[in-house]
């Protein structure tokens, strides 16, 4: 049953992947209506295709076209992340409310700069905090949201979770958290100047944020202030010892960003956490985040699930059907994603946010989240670059 507002109308920026996710979830959002007007891409074909997929109302070329628009309420932007920075603050700057993809922000050199990951990365740490900090500022002089689409946050596994650990009021121990791929198909990932890294960023962003968010949850249901105390992280380059043939099952193309990832998290109460990211694992994409509490411990599988396996002796009849994603053939025995809008939470994610936009309501995933998650990240490869543990002071969730 849909509350008594008026519609939130929304304009997108960018027309690829996300997209789609971020269409299929508006369609499902039955607590608030919801009026998608306008839908930019420079590529005017992708921009029609979404339009007509998920009933925008028309497509645009730019940004600038949204921002004009005295009736688009938030600008959901879900462009590379070269891009996110300038589009936040101009969207602000026109009044309106944010929707930005992961990862909020990064470093990213010069324009045209191909080789930005050589930059020490003492310096790209500091360029990030400034960006962050401008961010939060436009944010606060504004007066509006700035929502963070993180959907690990919404998964259904992480938010019964959460649940638990507020029943249970248990003490987090330990926590590890993985995304893992065979790589990106992405044109730019292997580009600092795209993603701002490689997989700790990229993909990494997405356990390194279900993992804070739950210690957040521990910290308020428990009444205690905890902060990231420290950051130890290790990255590489695995696949450099490959070629020809020897990368024929990878899609990783590292150019100047890392294919490996690892960091550990020191908390203020000593409490630790490991998160892994990798664009070498075969097999599709691995996702969990796994809890260990005084009295508890939960593991949370966002893929692969088991809610239903199949086995195909040939592909006859389902050449166009994605089965799981990053999954090279349908062959033999595999788990298959079954509702995977909701299990990986970009239904609730959408939802939060309209209902936000709506009832002029914080969401679950802030803009405070966002910039945590951003500097542990830049934090981390500092760690990585001059092999040593970076002090973090700051609150983890002010």
């Amino acid at each position: 049953m849909k509350l008594d507002c008026k519609p939130v109308v929304v304009g997108t920026v960018g027309a690829g992947f996300a997209a789609t996710l971020h269409g299929s979830g508006y369609a499902r959002i039955h607590t608030v209506p919801v009026r998608l007007k306008t839908i930019a891409d420079p590529n005017p074909e992708r921009a029609g295709q979404i339009k007509e997929a998920y009933g925008y109302e028309q497509a645009a070329e730019d940004l600038q076209t949204l921002l004009e628009d005295p009736e688009i309420d938030v600008i959901d932007i879900l462009t590379p992340p070269f891009l996110h920075k300038s589009m936040i603050l101009a969207a602000l700057q026109a009044g309106k409310h944010v929707i930005c993809e992961k990862p909020l922000t990064g470093f990213f050199g010069t324009a045209g700069d191909k080789a930005a990951g050589h930059t020490p990365k003492r310096e790209m740490y500091a360029r990030v905090l400034e960006d962050l900090e401008q961010i939060r500022q436009a944010a606060e002089a504004s007066g509006k949201l700035v929502m963070y689409a993180e959907n690990y946050i919404y998964a259904t596994p992480i938010q019964r979770a959460a649940e638990l650990l507020r029943a249970k009021g248990s003490k987090i121990l330990f926590m590890k958290g993985e995304e893992s791929t065979p790589g990106s198909m992405s044109a730019g990932a292997g580009q600092w100047s795209t993603i701002g890294g490689g997989p700790l960023q990229r993909i990494g962003c997405h356990p390194l944020a279900g993992m804070l968010y739950l210690k957040q949850v521990e910290a308020r249901t428990r009444g205690e202030d905890v902060t990231v105390a420290s950051v130890l992280a290790d990255t590489g380059v695995t696949t450099r010892c490959l070629e020809g043939e020897g990368l024929k099952y990878l899609a990783a193309r590292p150019g100047d960003v890392e294919d490996f990832g690892t960091l550990t998290l020191t908390f203020s109460d000593g409490t630790k956490a490991i998160m892994i990211a990798t664009d070498v694992v075969l097999g599709g994409t691995k996702n969990y985040i796994e809890v260990y509490g005084h009295d508890s411990a939960l593991v949370c599988n966002l893929t692969p699930t088991d809610l239903l396996s199949t086995y195909f002796p040939d592909e006859k009849g389902i050449e166009q059907v994605q089965l799981a994603e990053m999954l090279p053939s349908k062959l033999g025995w595999n788990r298959a994603f079954v509702s995977d809008e909701v299990i990986r939470g970009y239904m609730d994610e959408l939802r939060d946010f309209m209902e936000a936009v709506a009832f002029s309501r914080p969401p679950l995933s802030t803009l405070e989240l966002a910039m945590e998650v951003t500097r542990v990240l830049y934090a981390g490869y500092c760690s990585a670059e001059e092999g040593r543990r970076i002090d973090l002071s700051r609150p983890v969730f002010p």
